[in-house]
């Protein structure tokens, strides 16, 4: 059959209106997966569940909140994105599930241009378990595997222990007197620990927050939080079978719709 030049454009429609909402990673079409809409909520909304083991002294287990923000020590010039992944305190019944992290990025508004401009775009991730309340900085080695579908690495929970992850480049230097803004935003979903086992992801509660830090240097040692603090925290989301992203900012929702951070 032979379409005539005006039954084609439903259809021309159609096509650029598909592709418009795929992205393409490591070659598999992936519908598009953050949206302002989200970025906006994962700094204004409540979490969706209360993190394990937290004391409720800690401000960011009852929501996300901002920290420096846009304004590091003058004489920090560092920074690094990281995240966390946390058992509710209600309880995480599966016993099959491991959670898979990607695409990690950290972008900041420059004062001087007002453009978003990148500090960091990688898989390449790195972490630890460590003690649910950061207590003097317990960690243990985590399961760590590469992954081949999808990219980036997963790994799973220990308990009593977190899952606190990094860039593996490590920190990147930074003007600390050029930011208006600040995003963070990486993915994530669940996967299968042993597909010898029944699924039970659906059972799964375990949440995911994404942060970042300033640092005094790009080399600066960890001296309980005197050379290093957190820029802002996102909100806790539980985490599905599906990629999600999970995001965290500094800006007020006007300045967000004025100026978004490039999240396609």
């Amino acid at each position: 059959m032979i379409l005539k030049p005006a039954s084609l454009i439903p259809f021309v429609l159609f096509l650029i209106f598909f592709i418009a909402c795929e992205k393409s990673v490591d070659g598999e079409p992936e519908t598009v997966i953050n949206s302002l809409e989200i970025i906006m909520n994962d700094m204004t909304l409540p979490h969706e569940g209360y993190p394990s083991g937290l004391p409720e002294s800690m401000d960011w287990a009852h929501g996300p909140r901002i920290s420096y923000g846009n304004n590091p020590p003058d004489d920090w010039t560092a920074v690094i994105p990281w995240g966390q992944i946390y058992a509710d305190s209600a309880g995480n019944p599966a016993t099959n599930a491991r959670f898979q992290i990607r695409n990690m990025q950290t972008w900041y508004l420059s004062k001087s241009d007002g453009e978003w401009k990148r500090w960091i775009l990688t898989s390449d991730i790195d972490g630890a378990n460590y003690a649910e309340d950061f207590q003097d900085d317990i960690n243990i080695p985590a399961d760590i595997r590469p992954e081949s579908d999808g990219g980036g690495i997963s790994a799973s929970l220990q308990p009593g222990y977190n899952f606190h992850f990094w860039s593996s480049s490590g920190r990147v230097e930074i003007d600390p007197n050029d930011i208006a803004g600040v995003w963070s935003s990486m993915e994530s979903r669940l996967i299968i620990a042993d597909n010898e086992l029944p699924d039970d992801r659906d059972k799964a509660r375990l949440m995911f927050s994404a942060g970042a830090d300033y640092w005094e240097s790009l080399d600066a040692e960890w001296d309980q939080w005197k050379t290093n603090g957190d820029i802002a925290i996102g909100r806790f989301r539980f985490l599905t079978k599906d990629w999600q992203a999970f995001n965290m900012h500094t800006l007020t929702l006007e300045q967000l719709r004025d100026n978004p951070p490039p999240f396609e």
